[in-house]
């Protein structure tokens, strides 16, 4: 799961950015609202944490753009902004919660974690597809009842195609995903197939009734029998 944090408090930023990469999220962070637009126009999240009062602009003018081009970020407004107006507003526009400032980072964990399985997984702790089940509060995968051990990165991979069954997913989504937005700077994606090739091994020898192909020149798509 990716998420970017849109925070201008150096500190504040930091310490969200710490404790969320702690829960295993891909996390890139934007300080202004310029650079908030830039990466919202070039990349794609699982959720966005949005703080209102930015130095150059105002957090719900990310929100309204981010509505009217039909984005599908889970987007949560974190500001020291309490007011009645600024919460109303903001869950008009689309917000999916409104968590002000101060707030414990548990909350706001918990915040994610609701938001996400609320919207993804229609409020499901557990997601299945075909025989495989993934529990994304414990990061447990199961086929058939037995426990599939995989590496964090595996893991990730295994997890973006199970939010995604039977799309084509081309390989640089899929790194910015998973590794962060700046590895689409890299020479080549020769990584993914590595990890991939671990993971359809492992899913194979356990059985498992959905497979990821690969697209020759595109991508990948997981299968489901």
């Amino acid at each position: 799961m990716k998420i970017l944090i849109i925070e201008d408090d150096p500190s504040l930023r930091e310490v969200i950015k710490s404790s969320l990469e702690r829960e295993r999220y891909v996390i890139e962070t934007a300080e202004n609202y310029r650079t908030a637009l830039f990466k919202l126009d070039d990349y794609s999240y699982d959720c966005v944490l949005l703080d209102i009062m930015l130095p150059d602009g105002n957090g719900l003018k990310l929100l309204e753009e981010l509505k009217k081009k039909r984005r599908k970020e889970n987007v949560i407004i974190i500001s020291a902004k309490d007011s009645l107006e600024d919460k109303v507003n903001g869950l008009d526009l689309g917000a999916d919660d409104y968590l002000p400032k101060p707030f414990h980072l548990a909350e706001l964990n918990a915040r994610i974690k609701s938001v996400i399985r609320r919207n993804n997984h229609e409020g499901n702790h557990e997601i299945q597809v075909g025989n495989v089940i993934i529990v994304p509060a414990t990061f447990d995968v199961k086929i058939e009842g037995k426990s599939l051990e995989l590496s964090r990165k595996e893991y990730d991979i295994l997890l973006y195609f199970i939010n995604r069954p039977n799309r084509l997913i081309n390989k640089q989504t899929l790194a910015e995903s998973v590794w962060g937005d700046h590895i689409d700077q890299v020479d080549n994606f020769d990584f993914i197939y590595a990890q991939i090739k671990n993971l359809r091994k492992k899913l194979k020898d356990a059985n498992a009734s959905i497979e990821i192909k690969a697209v020759y020149g595109i991508g990948y798509k997981l299968n489901v029998e």
